[in-house]
């Protein structure tokens, strides 16, 4: 009998959007980006007629977490575009990039704010205290309501999920704001402003550094996090009729896909289909894979069947 050429399958699976549909996410950006935008103009000027450092701070990462959801929801158009030959894998990369320029911006951020609020721990300035308050405490309704757009869809893609927990971390860190201004109108002590400022830059660069991480190893292909490879091997030699498991490779096409391409030798001939359909359903319900390629050999010489 002629040799028959190995067996592949391409399975494609994108969950993540029967719960949190594109038609939400685009209607969430609009309005998160639409609301960010309006307040970021509001604190920069209540925050320079003020003179507080912690409101432009704030302001300062606010924008940067506007661009942040410019560059996602963007980078999430491209990455619903079709293939095409040329881009046979289409743009979803975009949404991996997205997140690293988004991270680079806010720790460029960081460190022109942290210099300037050094600065002003050797010379404080008045600060109008009431001002801070006021304009903190709305950024604080604006940032939490924009969290909690982006609360449901944060469960099943990582790029919506980076747009939640920035807009939740700016919600706490517009309360700490609110905070500096009730101790400045209360004692009178502006070097408390760059403190605060000095405060929430560093909480900012801890969150952002994990984004900053994971989107490198998005970058390099790293293994998805919560993926634990030998975990998947052991999965796929259990199969019934696997006598190997080698040439495995998982990564990230984007920032909720997962792919996975591997080799499996099966000597039976006969139940090459039933390892390929079983291997599908066990990587699709258990590691959530979204797109797999696998070919099927006959020995551990690796030959065609």
């Amino acid at each position: 009998m002629p040799p028959h050429p190995p067996e592949h399958s391409h399975e494609q699976s994108h969950t993540h959007a029967h719960a949190y549909s594109l038609q939400t996410f685009d209607r969430a950006m609009a309005l998160g980006v639409s609301l960010n935008g309006a307040f970021v103009i509001a604190e920069i000027t209540a925050g320079m007629l003020a003179g507080s450092l912690s409101l432009v701070a704030d302001a300062g990462h606010n924008a940067g977490d506007v661009i942040g959801l410019l560059l996602a929801w963007g980078a999430n158009w491209l990455a619903r575009r079709p293939p095409t030959p040329r881009y046979t894998w289409g743009l979803r990369r975009s949404t991996i990039y997205a997140a690293i320029a988004n991270a680079t911006l806010l720790l460029t951020a960081c460190g022109v704010i942290l210099w300037e609020a050094f600065h002003r721990l050797w010379a404080p300035e008045p600060v109008g205290g009431i001002v801070v308050i006021v304009v903190a405490a709305i950024g604080v309704a604006i940032n939490t309501l924009t969290a909690m757009l982006f609360m449901r869809g944060s469960k099943h893609d990582a790029n919506i999920r980076g747009a939640y927990l920035h807009m939740a971390a700016d919600a706490a860190v517009s309360a700490g704001v609110v905070l500096a201004g009730l101790l400045i109108a209360a004692t009178g002590l502006d070097w408390i402003d760059p403190v605060v400022s000095i405060a929430i830059t560093l909480a900012i660069i801890a969150s952002t550094w994990g984004l900053f991480r994971e989107s490198i190893d998005l970058a390099f292909d790293a293994v998805p996090k919560g993926i634990d490879p030998e975990s998947v091997r052991s999965l796929l030699s259990g199969i019934p009729g696997v006598a190997d498991v080698h040439d495995m490779h998982i990564w990230n096409a984007s920032t909720s896909e997962i792919s996975l391409t591997v080799h499996l030798v099966v000597p039976d001939i006969e139940r090459h289909e039933s390892v390929l359909l079983q291997s599908l359903q066990e990587l699709r319900s258990h590691c959530g894979v979204a797109h797999t390629t696998i070919q099927i050999e006959c020995s551990h010489a690796h030959c065609t069947c």
